[in-house]
């Protein structure tokens, strides 16, 4: 039997078009499975990072960034303008490195013409529902001026924290248990944060006074997923 979604249109009928429907329904990982299948979880864990993914991608730019394009802990020891400029020009040359070079790839170029998108309408122009009147413009502002600032912002916590013994260091020689395992509960912890957070972004009041800066986008873009109002990019990116 098809696949049909609210207005009675088949799954196969929605893929070339607006509103393409994932396979339903959506399956939770294994592990908030009941009864729990320690071999699916197994196998859910290797697939989520090999052969290539989205973690896999993630965990390479931060190995590189934190290896080639990050101030010694030593010069983090102070708050000094120098290195944190460093910090927001690297943050924003890799937003704009994958939103952008995805930008050009998807939407410029349309390298896959609308395959996968949910909404096949082009991205608004001349439209009063975002600030700039054009929404790609409108979505670079909120994600690299409110965006990138408040991930430094937190990244540059982070790291005078840890160059001035507040938080631990974790490195493989002194626990390589806790190294390894922080790559498999990472991505939980982010997933629950992350679900508690929308949760409360979805509260009326707190909608309509950020979270409606998000929900401008219908038909989205690589630059909306950090489109954002700063209380939202500041609980978000927490």
């Amino acid at each position: 039997m098809a696949v049909t979604d609210a207005d009675g249109a088949s799954q196969e009928e929605r893929l070339p078009g607006w509103s393409y429907q994932p396979p339903v329904p959506i399956q939770v990982s294994p592990l908030f499975r009941w009864p729990l299948d320690p071999l699916a979880c197994v196998r859910w864990l290797l697939r989520s990072w090999f052969p290539v993914s989205e973690r896999l991608v993630i965990a390479g730019l931060a190995l590189l960034s934190w290896t080639y394009l990050s101030p010694s802990l030593a010069r983090c020891r102070e708050l000094e303008l120098g290195w944190i400029a460093e910090i927001y020009a690297r943050n924003l040359g890799l937003l704009v490195l994958v939103a952008g070079g995805l930008h050009l790839a998807l939407f410029t170029f349309k390298r896959q013409g609308d395959k996968g998108r949910y909404d096949a309408r082009p991205l608004a122009r001349e439209s009063r529902a975002f600030t700039l009147n054009n929404q790609v413009a409108d979505n670079v502002v909120w994600s690299c001026a409110s965006g990138v600032t408040v991930w430094t912002a937190y990244e540059v916590l982070m790291l005078w924290a840890m160059a001035n013994g507040f938080v631990p260091v974790l490195a493989w020689a002194d626990s390589p248990l806790w190294f390894v395992l922080l790559f498999v509960l990472v991505p939980i912890w982010e997933t629950f944060y992350f679900y508690w957070v929308h949760r409360l972004l979805h509260w009326p009041p707190l909608y309509r006074l950020a979270h409606a800066v998000h929900h401008r986008n219908v038909a989205v873009g690589p630059w909306s997923g950090l489109s954002m109002h700063p209380i939202e990019h500041l609980l978000y990116l927490g």
